[in-house]
């Protein structure tokens, strides 16, 4: 199969948000997914856009994956990538798309000077967990997520 891997356009939010709520079905959590489309649309394509993302299309140029991402500072290393979601719909997984997204991803850090990229894996997701050690990734047990929810004002 040929793919092609591209910048997200506005016109991708509706697929990856549709791949999103997939992922959360997958890891357990599908009630979470409570961004609304719009906000998420404004969020990468609006005049102040927090987020960046690339997308891989099938043959049929439907969405079949994407990998978003967003700047985070580190007082210790400078501005770094912080992969929020890389996600590959479960009926193409197996087919480089993953690497190709990783791969991207990579480019894009060494293009912007980023000093690395971070990203979070559940502890069970071992196929996830397998595949990023083939890149060389480093798990770091030391470190506990931490997590204030805010609650909306009426």
């Amino acid at each position: 199969m040929n793919f092609n891997i591209r910048r997200a356009q506005r016109e991708d939010c509706s697929a990856m948000l549709e791949l999103i709520r997939e992922l959360a079905v997958y890891e357990k959590a599908p009630d979470e997914v409570t961004v609304d489309p719009l906000h998420f649309e404004e969020s990468g394509f609006g005049l102040n856009p927090v987020w960046w993302a690339f997308v891989v299309e099938n043959q049929e140029k439907k969405v079949a994956a994407f990998a978003l991402y967003y700047i985070r500072y580190s007082t210790w290393k400078g501005q770094v990538m912080y992969l929020e979601d890389i996600l590959v719909t479960e009926t193409m997984r197996g087919k480089g798309i993953g690497k190709m997204l990783i791969e991207r991803l990579i480019q894009e850090a060494k293009e912007f000077g980023f000093k690395r990229i971070s990203w979070q894996v559940l502890d069970w997701n071992e196929p996830a967990i397998n595949f990023y050690k083939k890149f060389g990734a480093k798990f770091d047990p030391e470190w506990v997520n931490v997590t204030i929810e805010i609650p909306l004002i009426p």
